[in-house]
């Protein structure tokens, strides 16, 4: 789903690979659907994915996607696959705050950070969680009653997390009592959140 909230992180992708010195930096908060964004990317283009936590690189060549870089373990793995970009293997990489203010204690790779082009994303909006909930919902073979996407989308916290979780609890409250998914199970499930629903 491409909305507002997410529209200039799909356009900076889409403009690979012509990234400014083949490097792009995803970012956005958690449940903002950067992930996903990232591995369709990485999936489109046939990127290598590198796990943050790794300490080697791959073998040289073609793009990478470097995931949750701002929680990585090592700086001289970070330092070395942005000097890869240099050479002409494009490189993405996702966190949830702008590489200028990922502390490192490698000065080099500090002021290469500073340099990369980032693009935001945001919580999804109505849209975007709309139309998630819907591909949720359909994938478990339910049709809500009218009423219930609206009713849902204006009072859940606005992450595809929640919202997996959310219709995860739908679908086992629904299947388990064998009902139809209305208003009154969606308010039974939101009762069972830490946050209840605004109004009865």
């Amino acid at each position: 789903m491409v909305a507002e909230s997410n529209a200039a992180a799909v356009d900076a992708l889409d403009a690979w690979p012509q990234w400014p010195g083949g490097r792009l930096a995803l970012v956005g908060p958690p449940g903002s659907g950067k992930t996903h964004l990232a591995r369709a990317w990485a999936a489109r283009t046939g990127a290598v994915v590198v796990d943050a936590t790794a300490g080697f690189a791959p073998p040289a060549g073609g793009p990478i996607l470097f995931d949750d870089a701002d929680r990585r373990t090592s700086d001289d793995l970070l330092f070395h696959l942005i000097n890869r970009a240099d050479s002409g293997a494009s490189l993405l990489i996702a966190g949830r705050t702008a590489p200028a203010g990922w502390p490192t204690r490698l000065p080099d790779l500090a002021s290469r950070l500073r340099a990369i082009t980032v693009a935001h994303i945001e919580l999804p909006d109505d849209a975007v969680l709309t139309g998630m909930m819907m591909k949720l919902l359909s994938e478990r073979n339910i049709k809500p009653s009218a009423g219930v996407p609206t009713y849902l989308v204006q009072r859940i916290e606005r992450s595809a997390t929640t919202l997996q979780r959310i219709v995860d609890r739908i679908d086992e409250r629904a299947g388990g009592d064998n009902r139809e998914v209305t208003l009154a199970l969606v308010r039974e499930v939101l009762q069972t959140e830490d946050t209840p629903p605004l109004d009865p």
